[in-house]
């Protein structure tokens, strides 16, 4: 991805800067030869204060320049990013598409297991919020209740599906979905 900080330093490359010095001394000579055409007005401090009249107009037209070229790259960093965004968002659609019967034949798998364990509903909402990832103080958040009661239907779920906790919860549906090592390491 692209920063959107050095916007104001490319701004200033060094090709900026050049025709900014350029254009500084190129309207100040300019103007100061305009003056020095006129007889009248060939001393020195006439000279200084033409050259203090020029000045503000000729920085300020460079700053206009600057100012234009710093809105047009972030406006091109904008469309950039736009589209970025929008290719983000199908290829995430997609995804989800793609998932979807996968994911739905996955959760009905998980509902066929949780019945061959002859687990309560409480017990099975308990085991989907812990297969989230959620912690027992999460999971009695989201169900209103204690986390002492979700920690008895944790033991009970353990107890009814002969795993150790958690972490073999887990693994009991994730392991067969997971690629062998074997075919990670080709």
């Amino acid at each position: 991805g692209r920063d959107a900080e050095p916007v104001m330093t490319e701004g200033l490359d060094r090709q900026s800067r050049i025709w900014a010095a350029l254009a500084i001394v190129g309207g100040a000579a300019l103007l100061l030869g305009l003056e020095w055409r006129d007889e009248a007005n060939r001393s020195l401090a006439n000279m200084l204060v033409a050259l203090l009249d020029v000045i503000p107009v000729v920085l300020v037209s460079v700053g206009v320049m600057f100012l234009i070229r710093v809105t047009r790259r972030q406006r091109e960093e904008n469309l950039t990013l736009l589209r970025d965004l929008e290719v983000a968002r199908l290829q995430g659609q997609r995804w989800r598409s793609e998932a979807r019967t996968v994911l739905t034949g996955l959760g009905e798998a998980i509902e066929v297991q949780f019945s061959r364990w002859n687990l309560t509903e409480a017990e099975r909402e308990v085991a989907l919020l812990l297969l989230k990832g959620l912690s027992l103080k999460e999971a009695a958040a989201v169900r209103s209740t204690s986390e002492r009661t979700i920690r008895a239907h944790a033991r009970s779920l353990y107890s009814k599906a002969g795993l150790t906790g958690r972490a073999a919860l887990s693994a009991f549906f994730l392991e067969d979905l997971l690629a062998p090592m074997a075919t990670l390491e080709e």
